[in-house]
């Protein structure tokens, strides 16, 4: 990409990008206007007039209308654009082209945690599971008396004992779209590929019951899975000890894992994008979407979410989508969402954020069509509910609320082992278990938070490397980290608080 002073995105837009801070009077080359007002890096300005109710178009696509007259040079944001709905032709399958898959000798690996099961992992903690926010105090009790002492320091396979503690799992109804999130989440991560054991811990009273689960995933009481209540234990501070010695027991047989060569196909990938601003769909989501299509070539899976951000974009996955029940499925999901916002008195263009419109994006139409480039060109083969068990190759959807930590959840509850996430505004975020490889969408912030990010995909816009080029060092990344190179999360100690199941339904 030239460094210049705009970008054009697509032949039929009628705004370009600044990329550098435009005072006014500035000259756009090669548009041939000039800018009427002060433009902001990250912006974008009209290249042409744009009558008030007419759409404003990027990325060939409509990213909202004109709320006002658009003069040529004029500062397109908030206070001339705004969100409206609009029909869209969702074509299913129209775009569907085949994946051409990597040849034997260009097969990739990487060092993984082989499970009985078949799983892959990426890594091999021990899981203290809470199933209520009652048991979860205690759970990371138990957790922290292995992770802040030296009790972890003759079990060099064992990359810690994490604490998956929420607040819910009581005075919610016993069954309905609530309770089975719940459920999908806390057996995804018990049975989870980057987890060697688990300790479930419960109250013992609250509407979700440990036996209810465990009866219907055929789960019973062995060296690798143990369960206990505050009740059942006589207190607080028995189930305390009793918990931290059920996994001192543990430890032995997990740290009897050892990382093994594996193939790629045995990549889950979630993709997550956060804190966006309008480099991301220039630079860090494309890129990111250029990897996704080199590991579904070797056979591995990438995870597309956060529905309410696809939201205006989802007629070009409906394109994508190998089976017209596969586009249907994932409409379905966009019309739950309008009609979820809508009796909570609320609007899917809650979304962008203050902070993402500081960065440049107006509405979740732009927002949208910018996070959707990181599936990538490959066909889309499922969708999948929250926290899913994903069970199919290739590029997939899950359906996941917009906000970061419960959608990330989601993901890696339904079996992702990796996770990549874009971010413009600097999110500070860690997964546990699944690795979280941050990639900043321009050098600015890159620079200024060079601790948290991974990767630098800002030299995109510096005109230093191609889309595709970064698309290569991401996919290298992501093995490189599977193999167990720390990422800058998991190096800061991140991971533990952004475990967040998705709650919906009455609190009772």
């Amino acid at each position: 990409m030239a460094n210049t002073d705009c970008v054009r995105l697509h032949k039929d837009d009628n705004v370009v990008v600044a990329m550098s801070s435009l005072k006014a009077g500035s000259r756009l080359v090669p548009e041939g206007v000039e800018t009427t007002t002060n433009v902001p890096r990250g912006h974008k300005a009209a290249t042409a007039a744009i009558g008030e109710g007419s759409p404003v178009v990027k990325y060939g696509q409509i990213i909202g209308f004109a709320s006002q007259a658009i003069a040529p040079g004029d500062h397109v944001h908030t206070h001339n654009c705004a969100f409206s709905a609009f029909e869209r032709d969702y074509a299913y399958g129209e775009d569907v082209r085949p994946v051409t898959m990597a040849g034997e000798n260009g097969l990739l690996t990487f060092q993984g945690f082989k499970r009985t099961n078949g799983k892959v992992g990426t890594r091999n903690y021990i899981a203290v599971c809470s199933s209520v926010n009652c048991s979860a105090t205690v759970s990371r009790y138990i957790a922290d008396a292995f992770n802040r002492t030296d009790a972890l320091n003759s079990f060099p396979n064992v990359d810690g004992v994490v604490a998956f503690s929420h607040g819910t799992g009581c005075g919610m109804a016993g069954g309905g779209e609530g309770f089975d999130n719940l459920e999908r989440v806390l057996w995804g991560m018990a049975s989870h590929p980057n987890v060697g054991a688990v300790l479930m811990v419960g109250l013992g009273c609250e509407v979700f019951q440990i036996p209810r689960m465990t009866q219907k995933y055929g789960l019973g009481e062995t060296d690798r899975f143990h369960s206990m209540t505050i009740q059942g234990s006589g207190g607080t501070r028995k189930t305390l000890e009793q918990g931290v010695a059920r996994i001192t027991e543990m430890l032995p047989l997990v740290n009897e894992a050892k990382r093994e060569t594996v193939p790629a196909s045995e990549l889950t990938v979630a993709l997550q994008c956060g804190g966006s601003d309008a480099y991301s769909g220039i630079t860090a989501n494309p890129a990111l979407g250029v990897a996704t299509d080199l590991l579904v070539a070797q056979g591995g899976t990438g995870v597309l979410a956060e529905t309410p951000e696809i939201y205006g974009a989802e007629h070009l996955l409906t394109r994508r989508a190998a089976s017209r029940e596969v586009g249907e499925k994932l409409i379905e999901r966009i019309k739950w969402w309008e009609a979820y916002t809508e009796r909570n008195s609320g609007s899917m263009d809650n979304n962008p954020s203050p902070g993402n419109k500081a960065g440049g994006l107006t509405t979740i139409l732009e927002k949208s069509l910018g996070a959707a480039a990181k599936g990538g060109s490959t066909p889309l083969q499922g969708v999948f509910n929250y926290a899913e068990q994903v069970n199919r190759k290739g590029f997939v959807f899950m359906d996941t609320p917009g906000y970061d930590p419960a959608s990330i959840t989601g993901q890696v509850a339904g079996g992702s082992n990796i996770v990549c996430f874009t971010t413009g505004r600097g999110s500070a975020y860690g997964c546990k278990p699944a690795p979280s490889i941050k990639l900043a969408t321009n050098t600015p912030m890159f620079t200024n938070m060079e601790e948290d990010m991974d990767i630098n995909c800002g030299d995109i816009a510096d005109g230093e490397m191609s889309v595709e080029e970064k698309g290569a060092e991401i996919l290298q990344t992501i093995l490189r980290v599977a193999s167990g190179e720390k990422t800058k999360s998991e190096e800061l100690g991140l991971g533990d608080n952004e475990f967040v199941p998705w709650q919906i339904g009455a609190v009772m």
